[in-house]
C-alpha cells in the first residue's frame, strides 16, 4: 500500500512539474528582453494629451508634440508643451543607448528662465511636470537592470499575458518591485504595477488602446493611477506616424530652445 501511494505521490509531482515547465516556456529575463526589443520603428511622430486628474476630480489638460528615433545605438525624444500658455514652449529630452553600462541622459528646457537643466541621477525619481510619470519612468529601462521571474499566466483583457515579478539590482533604485501584464506573443505591458521602497503598492499603468499604425502595434492611450494618493495621469496619442524622416538635428539642445515649428 505504502509504496502505491509513493507511486501516486511521483506521477501527480511528475505531472505538476510538467505543467509547470509547459507554462513557463521562457525566463523572465527572455519575456523582458521581447518587450524591449519589440518593433516599434525606426523614428515616430505624433500629438499627445497628457490630462492630470486629482482626488476631487479637477482635470489639467496638456497639450505636447513629439519626436523620436533611433539612431542605431543611441534612441533620442523629444517633446515640446504647446499649451496651455502657462507651460507653452517647455520642452524635454531623452537620449537612451544600448550600451549596458551607459545610463539615460535627460535635459529640460525651461522658457521661464530660458535655461536648459540635465536631469541628475539623483532627480529621477521626481515627477514630470505635474503628471504622475518620474523622470526615470519617461526613459528606457534595460532589462538586466532588473532580477525578473514569472509568477504566473493570466489572461488580462482577453489577452493572454505573462505575469513577471521584477526586482531591482539597485537597492536605491525608487521601486522595491514592479509586475507586469505581458502579452504573450506581442510583447507589450498591459498592465504594471509599481511598489514603493517599504513594499507598498504605489502606481499602476493601464493600457486602456493599441492600435496598428504603419504595420507596428501602436499604445495610443494609457492611464497611470497614483494609488496613495489618488491622482491620475492620462496619455492619449494622435497623428502617430512611423518611419517618417526626421532631420538628426532636431535632437539638439538648440532645439529646444527653439520649439516645435
Amino acid at each position: 500500500m505504502k509504496k502505491l501511494i509513493k507511486t501516486v505521490i511521483i506521477m501527480g509531482m511528475m505531472v505538476i512539474l510538467g505543467s509547470y515547465s509547459f507554462a513557463f516556456d521562457m525566463t523572465g529575463l527572455e519575456v523582458m528582453e521581447k518587450v524591449y526589443n519589440r518593433d516599434t520603428g525606426n523614428s515616430q511622430t505624433s500629438k499627445m494629451t497628457m490630462t492630470l486628474e486629482n482626488r476631487y476630480g479637477d482635470k489639467r489638460i496638456r497639450k505636447i508634440s513629439q519626436f523620436s528615433k533611433d539612431f542605431g545605438k543611441v534612441t533620442k525624444k523629444i517633446m515640446f508643451f504647446t499649451a496651455p500658455s502657462d507651460i507653452k514652449n517647455t520642452s524635454f529630452m531623452n537620449w537612451s543607448y544600448d550600451d549596458e553600462n551607459k545610463n539615460d541622459e535627460q535635459w529640460i528646457y525651461l522658457p521661464a528662465i530660458k535655461r536648459i537643466k540635465a536631469i541628475s541621477s539623483d532627480s529621477k525619481s521626481d515627477y514630470f511636470m505635474g503628471s504622475d510619470f518620474t523622470y526615470d519612468d519617461l526613459g528606457d529601462r534595460k532589462p538586466k537592470e532588473d532580477n525578473h521571474k514569472i509568477i504566473k499566466m493570466e489572461k488580462l483583457n482577453g489577452e493572454n499575458c505573462y505575469v513577471i515579478e521584477s526586482i531591482t539590482k539597485d537597492e536605491d533604485y525608487m521601486y522595491s518591485k514592479v509586475i507586469s501584464w505581458v502579452i504573450k506573443d506581442k510583447w507589450i505591458g498591459l498592465k504594471r504595477e509599481f511598489y514603493d521602497e517599504d513594499g507598498e503598492l504605489l502606481k499602476t499603468l493601464e493600457i486602456k488602446k493599441i492600435d496598428e499604425i504603419d504595420g507596428i502595434l501602436t499604445v495610443m492611450k494609457s492611464v497611470m493611477t497614483n494609488i496613495q494618493n489618488n491622482h491620475k495621469t492620462t496619455i492619449s496619442l494622435k497623428d502617430v506616424k512611423h518611419n517618417t524622416n526626421i532631420s538628426d538635428r532636431q535632437f539638439t539642445e538648440r532645439m529646444m530652445k527653439r520649439g516645435v515649428r
